[in-house]
């Protein structure tokens, strides 16, 4: 009997070690609701949810603090976001907070009311012995699959390199760590370097255990009632060193649904089948032999931030602007930083010179114009929103969009609006394109819209009737033969009489990514699945000149597809280059630039590229 009771006792000594040495150090009880995917807009049965919700976690006494994951809100817009922080507001336990896809790929600030409101991106904070890591991730105004910005990612390398062994770590953020996400492997790899114990995340809408081959995920349910018995979350229990996620729906908490043991640093570092950053599958015609080495870097620079605009080129500079809201000039012989000018937004708006005078908008409400040589201001125009269009500069005016309603037209020496358009109905992120006729724009409240460059007079508008999320709003459209050309998100392409606003003729493929051919007699439109099609210019119908399946995979990049020398450049969101022959849409040879997308590809002549992809990277390229 003594020795039993002996043996009982050092049992249970060695239980309590083993709980204790998790870690390194003792764990105390944490209770905590994970909340996301609620989707605020103006259907009021969002915020009624999201309030029911609130109202019921303000009676979990015991609830230390609680988590929202992402997605937020529906659009992203400055009064959804407002909306959701007033109902949080009346939490009256500590939360934090992440933003998903839908706060970030359509936000009118430019990803800025966001971190405003809420006052942070990214969130570290300890309790009761475990370490909780939150981060962003977009895509953040180009659509694309999910990125963790590159800002994010230097924090989270940082962090991950700091945090001790005996640390437990749990990690959350809005998608899950698999192939929706471009730099899940990166990311991934800064994890396994701490005691991760989970990695929690929103966007499927449903309780899920995630199956990663190196670290544990949990995916947690949508808030909203939509396919549910009701509004609901999860209460997440950590006890005797046990992870224990548990839906809430109507006040009540349901048993279990996943429990996780906690483990030490040494057990968490298993082996994982992730060799690359890749994630889609790239096939169809081209040989291993039409791929890089067809291609030579003259220079390679990389940001600190993301880069979400395409780069210009004048007189041996070449100009980026980043969403820590810098303008850079670098040297086009050697890639070297010549200049920068810090404003105080993110910048997605794509930079314009002309005249020795560099254009671009920022989030921070400003239009500016500076010297393109020293990057000393010479003037700025300001708006009363985010300024996340870009500006097309035609005959010494500045055109260009804004999140105010406003499309302005401002005089390149002096800074001065020569007309303004205050009826725009949504925000304006694209580039117009600008002739002596006309100026051509979309927004994102599914209209487009024709000005008389000279007045601002509006010629006429344009829909296609379908909801805010099909808008001609990421599409740089193009022009010729008297035609204005459009893609839009419902996967139709439009040829528009340029002179009425008439619609010619509507063709099934596309998206957003568009351009034309070096003698405008082809309108190319890259689809979401393998495929660019060049389509004839005249005609009363869509003709095809030719269909190419290139084998890129599923593909939503918004960014324009450029020409030069005979050849096509097909840009794409898992950061290839696909270059094809114009005269038939044959392979001539695909690049991996990133893992991130590509935002722009622009000749710039003696068989050169330059390109920037939204990972920061910045690049001449020669073919």
């Amino acid at each position: 009997m003594k020795n039993r009771l002996f043996f009982q006792i050092v049992l249970q000594t060695i239980a309590i070690l083993l709980i204790c040495s998790c870690s390194g150090r003792d764990i105390k009880p944490i209770k905590f609701a994970f909340v996301t995917d609620t989707h605020i807009s103006g259907a009021e049965e969002s915020m009624v949810d999201l309030e029911s919700s609130i109202a019921d976690m303000n009676t979990i006494d015991d609830l230390d603090f609680v988590i929202f994951g992402g997605d937020i809100t529906e659009f992203g817009s400055d009064e959804e976001i407002m909306a959701a922080k007033g109902a949080l507001d009346k939490l009256k336990h500590k939360y934090y907070i992440v933003s998903g896809n839908h706060d970030s790929k359509w936000s009118e600030s430019g990803c800025n009311t966001f971190a405003k409101v809420f006052g942070y991106e990214v969130f570290d904070f300890e309790y009761n012995g475990v370490r909780f890591l939150g981060c962003n991730s977009g895509p953040n105004m180009r659509m694309a699959p999910a990125l963790v910005p590159r800002e994010s990612m230097v924090w989270l390398d940082s962090l991950t390199s700091s945090i001790s062994k005996e640390m437990p770590v749990i990690f959350i953020n809005h998608y899950p760590l698999d192939d929706a996400m471009l730099n899940y492997v990166a990311v991934k790899d800064m994890l396994k370097r701490v005691n991760i114990q989970v990695a929690i995340c929103g966007h499927g809408h449903n309780d899920r255990v995630l199956e990663y081959p190196d670290i544990k995920g949990v995916m947690g349910r949508s808030n909203l009632r939509t396919g549910k018995e009701g509004p609901g979350y999860n209460i997440v229990t950590i006890v005797d060193n046990r992870i224990t996620f548990a839906e809430r729906v109507n006040g009540t908490t349901k048993e279990s649904w996943h429990k996780i043991d906690m483990m030490k640093y040494e057990e968490t570092q298993r082996p994982g089948a992730d060799k690359t950053g890749d994630s889609g599958a790239i096939s169809g015609s081209f040989s291993e032999e039409a791929t890089s080495n067809q291609l030579s870097v003259v220079w390679e620079y990389q940001d600190n931030s993301d880069i979400g605009s395409a780069p210009a080129i004048s007189a041996g500079l070449v100009y980026i602007s980043n969403t820590s809201g810098v303008v850079k000039a670098l040297d086009a012989v050697t890639g070297k930083d010549v200049w920068s000018y810090k404003t105080n937004g993110k910048i997605f708006s794509s930079p314009e010179v002309s005249e020795g005078s560099l254009v671009v908008g920022s989030s921070d409400n400003f239009i500016y114009c500076l010297d393109a040589k020293t990057g000393d201001l010479i003037w700025k125009v300001e708006a009363a929103k985010s300024v996340l269009g870009s500006p097309a500069i035609h005959d010494g005016i500045a055109y260009i969009g804004a999140s105010d309603n406003v499309f302005r037209a401002i005089d390149l020496k002096r800074g001065r609006v020569v007309w303004s358009y205050s009826g725009i109905k949504g925000f304006i992120e694209a580039k117009p394109w600008v002739d002596r006729d006309g100026v051509y724009i979309g927004d994102w409240a599914n209209m487009f819209y024709a000005f008389d460059p000279k007045n601002g007079k509006l010629q006429w508008t344009w829909t296609n009737n379908r909801g805010r999320m099909y808008s001609p709003a990421a599409v740089w459209p193009v022009k010729t033969n008297g035609r204005i050309f459009i893609a839009t998100p419902e996967r139709v392409s439009y040829a528009i009489n340029a002179r009425n606003g008439k619609e010619l003729w509507k063709a099934t493929g596309g998206r957003e990514a568009i351009g034309l051919s070096s003698d405008g007699k082809a309108y190319y439109i890259k689809t979401m699945q393998d495929t660019v099609i060049a389509l004839s210019t005249k005609g009363r119908r869509a003709d095809i000149i030719w269909k190419s399946h290139v084998g890129y995979g599923y593909e939503i990049a918004p960014s324009p597809i450029t020409v030069a020398d005979g050849l096509l450049f097909v840009p794409t969101d898992k950061g290839y280059i696909y270059a094809l022959n114009e005269k038939d849409g044959s392979a001539a040879w695909r690049y991996k630039f990133s893992n991130a997308l590509i935002n722009y590809v622009r000749p710039i002549g003696g068989k050169k590229i330059l390109v920037t992809s939204m990972d920061g990277k910045v690049a001449i390229l020669g073919y």
